[in-house]
């Protein structure tokens, strides 16, 4: 298998022109969505001595993304205007090759879509309870939407049409409940209960953006900290990466799943939710390193609205694996018969912790808004 997975990436890499001789490669498991390798070539340094040079190919996975051109148009939008915005800073840097008479930032062979980006050394963090660490991923985020703060996010294709519209999240919960496919509705009254309850405070950002009264921005959508890579030495951020998601958005969905994510005393999936609930430490902590580098560009509508992003992403999560139980397990990995339904279970606890610090989670942002010149 891997003298089979060698030759690929040798034939990758020849595609894209690498210079120097193809040497080893390893593969990067941390994505769940992608295959990536981190392949190595020996150059000469220019004195006639040998160096490394290294790079990452991914196999695109073609069934997640199915129009490879519109994921990397956007992707090349997006990382060109920030190098042109930073020039000589670090910025993803994607190859390019000839293929049918086109250049473009990707290959297509029978069976794959493959990219090549150059390799960044780095550190990266999947969970991590080092505020230092936390501030720095919310100042990456936050720099992040800076930079493309500028940038026209109506020249970015909608990969996923919807995929933060909370109302229609909802529609589709409360119709396969109604439907109850799988004859499991019983067993989830209690979430299916509280979730309704919420549900005008949970479409609030839908609803405000659909009246006009929030910006439609360039958003990451994948806010996790595992995408931010971190200088080793001394934990400062370097750059945002996986873009695969990026597209136009509201800036609370990026806030408020970061957030989500990072600030969760509990894994997503815990079974025992008796301390799920958000951290406020690490609240604060990604709060103030993102509104360091956003508060004079987003607008107050958007300040007063991230607390109650943190909540409403929260909540739109639950429905979706609220609903993918009700149906059969159709869209997210599971590991166990009840998986989707352990995964709801946990996000309502957090959204009801959320719900019961509001007033705390936003006193936050505004103090930090307000050291930060908004």
């Amino acid at each position: 298998m891997n003298e089979e997975i060698a030759r690929k990436l040798l034939e990758v890499g020849q595609a894209f022109h690498l210079p120097g001789s193809f040497f080893s490669f390893e593969e990067i498991t941390n994505g769940n969505v992608n295959r990536t390798y981190k392949v190595n070539y020996v150059t000469d340094d220019g004195t006639g001595m040998a160096a490394t040079r290294s790079y990452l190919m991914q196999k695109i996975n073609s069934y997640a993304f199915k129009n490879p051109e519109i994921l990397m148009g956007n992707i090349e939008k997006v990382t060109e205007y920030i190098r042109n915005k930073r020039p000589g800073e670090i910025c993803l840097h994607f190859h390019h090759t000839e293929q049918n008479g086109r250049h473009r930032a990707y290959l297509e062979d029978c069976d794959s879509i493959w990219r090549v980006y150059t390799y960044i050394p780095a550190v990266t963090y999947n969970k991590c309870s080092d505020v230092r660490i936390i501030r720095s991923a919310g100042e990456a985020f936050g720099d992040f939407q800076m930079v493309l703060s500028t940038f026209d996010a109506s020249q970015l294709y909608e990969t996923i049409p919807d995929f933060h519209n909370t109302r229609k999240r909802y529609e589709k919960l409360i119709k396969d409940a109604r439907e109850d496919p799988c004859d499991r509705l019983h067993e989830v009254e209690q979430e299916l209960a509280y979730l309704i309850s919420v549900q005008d405070m949970a479409c609030s950002l839908t609803d405000m953006y659909n009246a006009g009264k929030l910006t439609l921005r360039v958003t990451h959508n994948d806010t996790k900290i595992n995408n931010v890579l971190f200088q080793p030495e001394t934990g400062a951020p370097l750059v945002v990466i996986d873009l695969d998601t990026v597209m136009p958005g509201l800036v609370g969905n990026d806030f408020g799943d970061a957030v989500r994510f990072a600030a969760n005393f509990t894994e997503e999936d815990a079974e025992d939710t008796i301390k799920t609930g958000i951290d406020l430490n690490i609240f604060w902590a990604f709060a103030d390193g993102f509104l360091s580098k956003t508060a004079k560009t987003l607008t107050s509508a958007e300040i007063d609205t991230l607390a109650l992003s943190c909540f409403s992403i929260t909540c739109e999560l639950a429905t979706r694996f609220l609903d993918d139980y009700l149906v059969g397990d159709r869209y997210f990995k599971i590991k166990s018969e009840k998986h989707n339904l352990i995964r709801a279970r946990c996000q309502i606890a957090l959204a009801r912790d959320m719900q019961s610090k509001l007033r705390a989670m936003n006193a936050i942002v505004h103090s930090c808004a307000e050291q930060y010149g908004a």
